[in-house]
């Protein structure tokens, strides 16, 4: 019984001593995952003015050399220049808390690839961000070179190289130079509930995975003049296992993006549960033309790598000039002058379902190869597609010459061809829906496509649209399931098929009498 209580005795004397480790703040003393260090502790001072840049990084040093623990930055502004992170450091932004950059270049030393960041880890694990305050960039008050968009002093808020078990989670960013948060070649990376409002900069992408493995992004918020959700891979490491769900995205650009850059290639993506709408700035930013957003998904492959094992589902658009672009081109950006071309892609095993897009432009859905090089295996249903219509060709009809005048319906200027046989590869083209413009139709644009299926398709337009709802140019095993035509305007036919092999079609329920198919040159049916 001594013993028992001797034991007893014992315990309660370990937990006391530990409880109070815990809470030890900035004291060698605190070895363990729950110490707390205040910034204020070491010197910081939240006043918008004095530079804490050594404050923040003390702390976070004496941190992690003690085994770890969370860094708090309480209420205040405090401006600094570039924080580094160390293994097992939480950097927790207290409420009412506003990390600053600094507007000096000389408080950012470079990083990796010559970058620089407000906040940045190379090589480190077990870190995160976390908490309800906010994390500005400065970026209206830093400097861009004059025909170099990406060269001057503009700094990421987070730039996290080759870095493990990374979570980010509750803050805000703002006002960032460029490229908000860039996570290149990290694995397990947990981002949920941050917002992201950037218009102080050019190139100024809300995120960007470039070639990270096991990301979870969720429950956040993105507003952009650039690209918002980007998948990126620029190495010969791919990026894959990404989930991108329940998320709120507004860009001027991109809304979901995986490419431009896709050396390594993407696998195992899957983007759910995504509300993709206007920017709530709505002015034009003297770097960018004044858009209600580019595209909402684009899916990329074009300086070489593989895209397969795609899934997207229960995405609403609102007001983007092309709802889907998918695209495999041969723009062929080596990693380095001296580096070899890189081969041809692949874009291959893509699903779409329940996307609903409305009050869209009129730059028509694609998707797209080049001659030789197919686009494989793509299946979208039940999806909804109305755009603004009012296109009408004055200067003939489809073969009416290359670039047919055409009244925009009050849209973004932009040429258009009218005759789809004129509609440029564009094979080493930047994959933009803005290199071809207004297409000839007004629902799908497909070339050089093998193995299709659409079905359940609801399609229409605000105004009346002159042009064929599906246009498919050298497409192998293509079925064209149950449609539905919502509009009172018929074109002069449902699709055009020009070299199309292995073929089902149904007419479009509520489409006229008007002939709905005019095959052209196809070898099997």
């Amino acid at each position: 019984m001594k013993k028992f209580a001797v034991f007893i005795l014992f315990f309660s004397t370990v937990l006391t001593a530990e409880a109070q480790a815990d809470k030890t703040i900035g004291s060698d003393k605190a070895c363990n995952r729950h110490a707390q260090y205040n910034i204020l502790d070491f010197g910081a001072i939240g006043d918008g003015v004095t530079i804490c840049t050594d404050a923040i990084n003390s702390a976070i040093e004496r941190c992690s050399a003690n085994g770890g623990g969370t860094v708090v930055v309480p209420a205040g502004v405090f401006k600094s220049g570039t924080v580094g992170m160390k293994n097992d450091v939480e950097l927790h932004l207290a409420t009412g808390s506003t990390l600053l950059a600094a507007t000096d270049r000389d408080y950012f030393p470079p990083q990796a690839g010559g970058r620089i960041a407000l906040i940045h880890a190379n090589g480190v694990s077990n870190i995160a961000i976390t908490g309800f305050g906010t994390i500005d960039g400065n970026g209206e008050l830093q400097k861009t070179i004059t025909g170099k968009p990406n060269a001057g002093f503009r700094q990421h808020s987070i730039l996290f190289v080759a870095c493990r078990q990374v979570r980010i989670e509750g803050v805000r960013m703002v006002n960032t130079g460029t490229w908000v948060q860039h996570y290149f070649d990290c694995e397990d990376v947990i981002i949920d509930r941050i917002e992201v409002y950037t218009h102080a900069n050019n190139n100024n992408d809300a995120l960007d995975l470039n070639g990270c493995r096991r990301v979870t992004l969720s429950n956040s918020i993105f507003d952009t003049d650039d690209d918002a959700i980007t998948l990126k891979s620029t190495t010969k490491t791919p990026t894959e296992d990404i989930t991108v769900t329940n998320c709120i995205v507004s860009s001027k650009s991109n809304a979901i993006k995986a490419g431009t850059e896709s050396l390594g290639g993407f696998r195992n993506i899957t983007i759910s549960n995504c509300v993709i709408r206007p920017s709530r700035q709505r002015e034009q930013p003297p770097w960018n033309t004044a858009l209600p957003g580019i595209t909402g998904i684009t899916l990329a492959i074009v300086d070489g790598g593989v895209m397969e094992g795609v899934a997207i589902s229960n995405i609403t658009i609102e007001e983007t000039l092309c709802p889907l672009y998918i695209r495999l081109g041969n723009r062929g950006r080596k990693t380095s002058e001296t580096a070899p071309d890189p081969p041809v892609g692949k874009l291959r095993n893509v699903t779409i379902s329940n996307v609903v897009a409305y009050n869209s432009g009129n730059f028509s859905n694609s998707i797209t190869g080049i001659p030789g090089h197919c686009v494989e295996n793509i299946t979208i249903d039940n999806v909804q597609f109305f755009n603004q219509g009012g296109m009408t060709v004055r200067d003939g009809w489809l073969s009416g010459g290359d670039n047919a005048l055409v009244d925009l319906g009050g849209l973004t200027g932009g040429k258009y061809t009218a005759d789809y046989k004129k509609v440029e590869e564009h094979e080493k083209g930047y994959p933009d829906a803005r290199e071809w413009g207004y297409l000839p139709s007004s629902v799908f644009f497909i070339r050089h496509v093998k193995g299709l299926s659409i079905n359940n398709l609801m399609f229409g337009s605000k105004e009346n649209d002159q042009r064929v709802p599906v246009i498919a140019v050298d497409v192998e095993r293509f079925r064209l399931g149950k449609s539905i035509f919502s509009g009172d305007f018929f074109p002069p036919c449902f699709a055009i098929f020009d070299d199309v092999k292995a073929f089902d079609v149904e007419k479009p329920l509520g489409w006229g009498a008007n002939t709905f198919l005019v095959p052209v040159g196809q070898t099997e049916k």
